[in-house]
């Protein structure tokens, strides 16, 4: 095995990358909550991350491959993150981490809710999603009329949210 790596196992290079605190959370508010920018990163962030910590990881993900940075055309200091082939192929690693989380774990509704429809949506739901997301971030084109399962899984997260403030 070469110096860069404890061991070959593809679990091993898996964790390597995308085992720190961070990453995947990082990757899941891009993939999931639609934020491009640091600002709506850092401050949309449940989880709190730090800016340092937030610099550094974005920075580590360009670095893997699995986001690219671009520089806003609308704003000179701003840059828009995208996810990278390789990260859209985390969908799956995401639905089953849920459904983990959702069965063992005490979750919040409106935070798994998401979750409960990857889990029940399976394969064709991930492919769907997994195409959506190379629309919004390669630029693969979509056959007209394709349905939003982003919008499908915001719009179940915003319905829980709003009849828990109403009840």
């Amino acid at each position: 095995m070469d110096a860069l790596h404890r061991s070959g196992c593809p679990i091993n290079l898996t964790l390597e990358i995308l085992g720190d605190r961070w990453s995947l959370i990082v990757i899941r508010d891009i993939m999931f909550g639609n934020r491009r920018h640091f600002r709506e990163l850092l401050q949309k962030s449940q989880e709190g991350i730090a800016s340092n910590i937030l610099a550094d990881r974005l920075k580590r993900l360009v670095e893997r491959g699995l986001l690219t940075r671009e520089d806003d055309p609308t704003h000179k200091q701003k840059a828009v993150y995208s996810l990278t082939e390789m990260a859209i192929d985390l969908v799956p690693l995401f639905a089953h981490m849920g459904a983990w989380g959702r069965k063992y774990l005490p979750v919040s509704e409106e935070l798994s809710i998401r979750a409960e429809l990857l889990e029940d949506g399976g394969q064709k739901l991930w492919d769907d999603f997994m195409d959506e997301l190379r629309a919004k971030h390669l630029g693969k084109a979509l056959p007209p009329d394709t349905p939003s399962v982003l919008g499908r899984l915001t719009e179940a997260y915003l319905e829980v949210v709003n009849r828990r403030k109403s009840g």
